[in-house]
C-alpha cells in the first residue's frame, strides 16, 4: 500500500479511509549511540558544520524533519525510537517531536496517509523543502529517478515485508506459480510495481487479477477463492486475532521470494544532501542504525507509544500494543530486518538494486513514464557510506 505512484495512491486511499480499514525501545535516554562512538565524534566547531561532542547544532537541520509514509506502526518504529516515549503529538497535523537524544536540536516526524493528502515522501520532499529525509522504495526511487531523484542512506529492512496470502483450508501453495495454475482470483493495490514484474514475468496471469483492492478485509472474509496481499509484520496475526468474521489463520509467500529483491522503505535524501549536508548525514545515519538496533533489542515501550499515537490521532486508522508486539517478532522470525551479507544492519546490495532496476526500468519505459531516467546506475539511487560498519544485530 505504500508503494504506488501518488496519483494512484491518492485515488486508492481515499477509498481506504472510507473503508475504516485493517492493512494494511527504548532505552531510558530514549536511544543510544553506538557504544564504539561512531555516531558522532570530536570535530573543530559547529560554527564549519562539523560535529562537536554530542551536539548537532548548525549541523543538521533543526528541526530535523522526516516524512514517513503512512501512520505509526513497527515498521516505523526505528525513526520513533529516536525520540523515544516521550515525545509531543501534534495530533492535528500527524506531527511527533521531541529532542533527537542529546543532540540539542529537535526531531519531527510526520506521518503520512491522509496527513499529506496520500503523496508518497518522494513527492512530499519536494513539495516541502523543511523536509530532509523519507521513505521511499526502490522501486519507488526507480520510477521517479528523473522528476523526484532520492538516495537511500539506510535501510531498516533487508527483506520487504510485502506478501500475497490466502486460506489454508482452501489452498495449499508453495510457489507463486502455484497461485497462478489455481483458481484463485489475486486481489491487489492498483500500481503496485511487484505486479507489473509477476505479469511480465508470467508468474501471475493477467486474468486473474483484480486491481480493486481498498484495503477492507470484507472480500477476503466473505467471498472465496481469494488471494490477497498484505504485509508480513501486519495481516496475518491481525487476520487470526482481530479482524471479526475471521479469527483464523492465514498462509502467505514473500514477495520477495519471487525474485523481486526491494527493499522497502528506505531513508532517503535528496541527492544534493549528499555534499550540502554530508556533517549531518554523517552523524545522523548511525543513529538510525542504533536506534533499529535498541528499537528491536527493546520493543514494547516504543510499540506501546505507538499505538497511544495511532488513538490519539483518532482517524480511520486502528492499532492494537498486541498487533505492534507481533509485528515487531515477525520482523525478526522472519529474517525481515538482518545485518544482510555485510555484517552491518541497514547496508544495500548493489546487485540487488541493479536487479530492481533491470526489472524495472523497462517497464517504466514501455509505458512511457516521463519520471525515470533511462540511464540510472545502482550509484543514482543508494550509498552505504555513511554507515557504521559495527552497528550490527549480531553484536
Amino acid at each position: 500500500m505504500k508503494l504506488h505512484s501518488w496519483k494512484r495512491l491518492l485515488m486508492i486511499f481515499l477509498a481506504l479511509a472510507l473503508f475504516a480499514a485493517a492493512c494494511g525501545n527504548d532505552d531510558d535516554d530514549g536511544g543510544a549511540a553506538p557504544d564504539d562512538g561512531g555516531v558522532v565524534e570530536e570535530g573543530n566547531g559547529a560554527e564549519g558544520g562539523e560535529v562537536v561532542g554530542n551536539s548537532l547544532v548548525g549541523v543538521c537541520p533543526d528541526p530535523l524533519i522526516v516524512q514517513t509514509d503512512w501512520f505509526p506502526e513497527p515498521e516505523h518504529g526505528f525513526t520513533y525510537q529516536l525520540i523515544g516515549p516521550d515525545g509531543t503529538l501534534d495530533a492535528e497535523n500527524g506531527i511527533y517531536s521531541g529532542p533527537l537524544l542529546d543532540t540539542g536540536i529537535t526531531m519531527e516526524i510526520r506521518a503520512g496517509g491522509p496527513y499529506v493528502g496520500f503523496s508518497p515522501p518522494s513527492a512530499q520532499i519536494y513539495a516541502d523543502e523543511s523536509i530532509f529525509m523519507g521513505y521511499a522504495s526502490t522501486s519507488e526511487a526507480i520510477q521517479n529517478s528523473e522528476a523526484l531523484p532520492l538516495v537511500g542512506v539506510m535501510t531498516f529492512f533487508d527483506v520487504g515485508p510485502q506478501i500475497l496470502m490466502w486460506d489454508p483450508e482452501q489452498y495449499s501453495f508453495e510457489t507463486f506459480e502455484d497461485i497462478r495454475d489455481s483458481d484463485a482470483s489475486v486481489l491487489y493495490f492498483e500500481g503496485g510495481a511487484y505486479m507489473d514484474f509477476f505479469l511480465g514475468e508470467g508468474i501471475l496471469d493477467e486474468g486473474q487479477i483484480d486491481a480493486s483492492y481498498d484495503g477492507s478485509p470484507t472480500r477476503f472474509i466473505t467471498e472465496d477463492g481469494i488471494v490477497q496481499q498484505g504485509f508480513a509484520t501486519n495481516e496475518p496475526w491481525r487476520y487470526e486475532n482481530e479482524i471479526e468474521g475471521w479469527q483464523k489463520p492465514v498462509d502467505f509467500l514473500l514477495i520477495n521470494d519471487a525474485g523481486f529483491p526491494n527493499y522497502q522503505s528506505a531513508l532517503s535524501v535528496k541527492p544534493e544532501s549528499l555534499t550540502e549536508d554530508r556533517a549531518c548525514l554523517e552523524a545522523i545515519v548511525p543513529m538510525f542504525q542504533q536506534a533499529s538496533i535498541d528499537y528491536l533489542a527493546t520493543p514494547e515501550p516504543m510499540n506501546v507509544r505507538l499505538n497511544e499515537i495511532v488513538t490519539d490521532l483518532n482517524s480511520f486508522w486502528t492499532s492494537s500494543e498486541e498487533s505492534h508486539a507481533a509485528g515487531t517478532q515477525a520482523m525478526l522470525d522472519l529474517g525481515l530486518v538482518t545485518d544482510g551479507d555485510n555484517g552491518y544492519l541497514g547496508d544495500f546490495d548493489e546487485a540487488r538494486v541493479q536487479r530492481m532496476i533491470d526489472i524495472m526500468l523497462p517497464i517504466y519505459i514501455e509505458r512511457g513514464d516521463d519520471n525515470v531516467d533511462p540511464d540510472i546506475v545502482p550509484s543514482d539511487i543508494y550509498t552505504n557510506e555513511f554507515l557504521n560498519t559495527s552497528i550490527s544485530l549480531g553484536s
